[in-house]
């Protein structure tokens, strides 16, 4: 993808979650044409290259998760995979790194997407919905609780964190909810890293709830390469530990 690495760079294989709609690809390509380095990229399901496939020929790889909070993909089946991938070619050399968040620049990236619905930065008549795609893990859920916790120093009304599945409230309640406590103003800043099914639903139904605006999904925010330069290079010099 991305061109313009230095010679002997050791590659990034950016690791997305997938999806079946063609815009998620589309939105993952754009973000890491803007990364300077060697990269591939990989897909959990429903679009190919694997993880497997993309380390094919490679003697030495930076993987990262292309997620947002730690959960079951980055702590069970990326290290799984990895696992998979170094039995078969003991020579291979991997360093594994942290997911994208939590990171103080996703809050940046956040207000920039909120900034172009029309939404100024920490506005005190605003409140606004933070909205992530929702776990079955519970930590997952809470580290989108503290970004929500953390964003409400910047000055908001107040910010709340809503999850599109798994978990409560839903987006549609946490802008209910607001509306009955007397915000001002209700906005929906989506935690998500691309289109697709999720941030469609949120975009209906919290628009029909009554939310002012919705921002759109960070994509390929500026925020989001640097952090992915931060994580390259935090996973070279100490790379996570992988199970097995």
């Amino acid at each position: 993808m991305a061109g313009g690495a230095a010679p002997g760079r050791v590659p990034l294989v950016a690791v997305a979650h997938g999806s079946r709609d063609p815009r998620a690809a589309a939105t993952v390509a754009a973000l890491l044409d803007q990364v300077p380095l060697d990269v591939r990229v990989a897909y959990l399901d429903h679009c190919a290259p694997s993880l497997g496939q993309a380390l094919g020929g490679l003697r030495a790889a930076v993987v990262l998760p292309l997620l947002l909070t730690e959960a079951y993909h980055s702590r069970v089946d990326l290290p799984a995979a990895l696992n998979e991938a170094r039995a078969r070619d003991p020579l291979l050399r991997v360093s594994y790194g942290s997911t994208l968040g939590p990171h103080p620049l996703l809050l940046s990236a956040l207000e920039r997407r909120l900034g172009e619905a029309g939404v100024p930065a920490g506005d005190p008549g605003t409140a606004v919905v933070l909205v992530s795609a929702g776990s079955s893990d519970a930590r997952a859920n809470g580290v989108v609780a503290e970004t929500a916790r953390v964003w409400r120093r910047s000055g908001w009304w107040t910010v709340t964190p809503a999850y599109a599945s798994a978990a409560r409230p839903t987006p549609a309640q946490a802008v209910t909810a607001l509306r009955r406590a007397g915000a001002p103003r209700v906005v929906v800043a989506p935690y998500l890293l691309a289109p697709g099914f999720f941030a469609d639903k949120v975009r209906h139904e919290t628009l029909e709830a009554g939310a002012d605006a919705v921002a759109d999904v960070l994509g390929p925010a500026p925020e989001l390469v640097e952090i992915l330069l931060e994580r390259y290079k935090t996973a070279l010099n100490q790379p996570a530990a992988l199970a097995g």
